[in-house]
C-alpha cells in the first residue's frame, strides 16, 4: 500500500489515497500503521475519498477508531489535495462534523471551522465543540503540567462519559496564548492539536469584551498557529485556523 505522511506543527498524520474505496478499514490495520515502533508512526490516519463532486477526509485517530473533527488533520489534508493537483488555490471539502472551506497561501493553510454560539463556562474551566469536545483550564507555567496524567484525570471523569480532549492553556501576552493538549484517542499529550488551539482562542476570547484584535496567536510544543474569528452577540463566526502543514515522506507498506 502506497502511503504519504504529512504533519502540522507537529500532529502527523498517514494520509492514503483512498479514492479506489480499496483500503481495508479496521482498528487492527490503523492502529499498526500508527504504531510508532512497528508502523510508520502518527497521531491519526487520513483517508481521501470522493465526495459529490469534491472531496471527503476520513479521520482515524491512532486507537484505530474513526474520530471527530481533526483541525491539524484537516490542513494536512488540504495540503495533501495540493500536492496532488486536486485543487488550486481555495476547495471545499466533506468532514464528519460537515463541508469545510479551505484555502493554500503559500506555506500556509487556512481551515475554516464551524461557527460557535455556545461556549460552557465552568468552575475554572471552559467547554466548547469546535468539531471536537474540549476542556479549556487556564493555568500559570503551564511548562511544568504533566499533561499526560492531568489530563487523563479529565478525560476519563465522569463529567464526560463519552470523553473529551484537555487543553492547559497560558496567556503570554495579550493575544498570544501557549497551548498544550491531552488528545482523547491518543491518550496522550499530542505536539499540537487544531480543535483544542481553537478552542482555546475562542475561549479566550469570550472572557474579553474589547478585544485587542480578532486574531490569536498560539505557542504550541510543535510551533505556532494562529485563529482568526469574528465576533457578535451570537458567539463567533468566520473562524479560521491557520498554520504550516507540510509533506514529510512518503512510501509503500504491506498490511
Amino acid at each position: 500500500m502506497k502511503f504519504y505522511k504529512y504533519q502540522g506543527t507537529g500532529n502527523d498524520f498517514i494520509m492514503i489515497d483512498d479514492r479506489a474505496h480499496q483500503f481495508p478499514v479496521n482498528e487492527e490495520n490503523i492502529t499498526h500503521l500508527c504504531d510508532r515502533r512497528f508502523g510508520i508512526g502518527a497521531d491519526g490516519l487520513i483517508l481521501l475519498q470522493n465526495q459529490e463532486n469534491s472531496h471527503k477526509m476520513v479521520y482515524f485517530n491512532s486507537d484505530g477508531k474513526e474520530s471527530t473533527m481533526c483541525g491539524n488533520g484537516g490542513r494536512c489534508f488540504v495540503r495533501f489535495l495540493n500536492d496532488l493537483q486536486l485543487m488550486k488555490d481555495s476547495t471545499k471539502f466533506l468532514a464528519v462534523d460537515g463541508w469545510h472551506y479551505a484555502e493554500v497561501d503559500n506555506d500556509l493553510v487556512k481551515l475554516q471551522m464551524h461557527d460557535i454560539d455556545t461556549i460552557q463556562k465552568g468552575d475554572n474551566y471552559y467547554f466548547l465543540d469546535t468539531g471536537s469536545p474540549h476542556h479549556v483550564i487556564f493555568a500559570q507555567h503551564i511548562a511544568d503540567i504533566d499533561v499526560k496524567k492531568e489530563g487523563a484525570k479529565i478525560r476519563y471523569s465522569a463529567q464526560y462519559p463519552e470523553g473529551t480532549n484537555v487543553n492547559f492553556v497560558e496567556k503570554l501576552t495579550p493575544n498570544r496564548l501557549f497551548v498544550r493538549t491531552y488528545e482523547r484517542g491518543v491518550e496522550d499529550e499530542t505536539y499540537s492539536c487544531g480543535t483544542g488551539v481553537t478552542a482555546a482562542a475562542l475561549a479566550y476570547a469570550s472572557q474579553k469584551e474589547d478585544l485587542i484584535s480578532n486574531e490569536v496567536f498560539i505557542k504550541t510544543l510543535g510551533g505556532n498557529l494562529k485563529v482568526s474569528f469574528e465576533k457578535d452577540n451570537q458567539g463567533f463566526k468566520s473562524i479560521f485556523l491557520i498554520g504550516p502543514a507540510d509533506f514529510v515522506f512518503k512510501g509503500k507498506i504491506q498490511i
